[in-house]
């Protein structure tokens, strides 16, 4: 993926050491880096000290970046990991996790609308209801698009771990979700 000319120019202008540049790439990423962080660390505390962190480390390494992604890419591939590592360091435990974001719903009408919002809102509480390790390891797995290598060697388990858990949060999720797969059905019929 190559970035755009904005990107490329925002970036020499950091690797010169331009002070504008890293308020500019703060003032564009720093939301929704946080919210990168926030799904998988629910604390917005953590999760603004970590996007900081982030912010941070793209300036001190400025005159060395080499960025072949996109810089968002970049920034959540540094907010995931920074995050990662937070709770491995931490050991800790996860309170429940905000609520997933709802995806941009293309279904026409406004009763449609409704009951894809009422559906996310569902799976949402399902993925909530999860226990905490099947919920962490499930969010990387299919929010953040981590391998299973790459979730287990961050969480420090090993890789038949975290099959065992994603058959795990995909079993609850059917059952937590059994009485609205036909409603899912139709709202998937209707969304083609």
């Amino acid at each position: 993926m190559q970035q755009g000319t904005g990107d490329q120019e925002l970036l020499r202008q950091l690797q010169r050491g331009e002070e504008s540049a890293i308020e500019a790439v703060f003032r564009q990423h720093y939301a929704w880096v946080c919210r990168s962080v926030l799904r998988i660390i629910p604390d917005e505390g953590i999760a603004e000290d970590i996007a900081q962190d982030v912010f941070y480390e793209l300036y001190r390494k400025r005159r060395d970046l080499n960025i072949q992604s996109s810089l968002k890419a970049y920034l959540r591939r540094a907010a995931v990991n920074r995050a990662l590592n937070h709770l491995r360091d931490q050991k800790i435990r996860f309170a429940e996790e905000d609520a997933a974001p709802v995806q941009e719903s293309y279904l026409a009408g406004a009763q449609q609308l409704i009951e894809a919002e009422q559906l996310q809102s569902r799976i949402d509480q399902a993925i909530d209801g999860l226990p905490a390790r099947c919920r962490v390891i499930f969010v990387l797995s299919r929010f953040e698009e981590l391998s299973y290598k790459e979730i287990a060697e961050h969480l420090d388990i090993s890789p038949k771990t975290v099959e065992n858990q994603i058959a795990k949060a995909l079993r609850l999720l059917r059952e937590a979700l059994a009485a609205y797969l036909p409603a899912l059905l139709l709202l998937l019929k209707a969304a083609q």
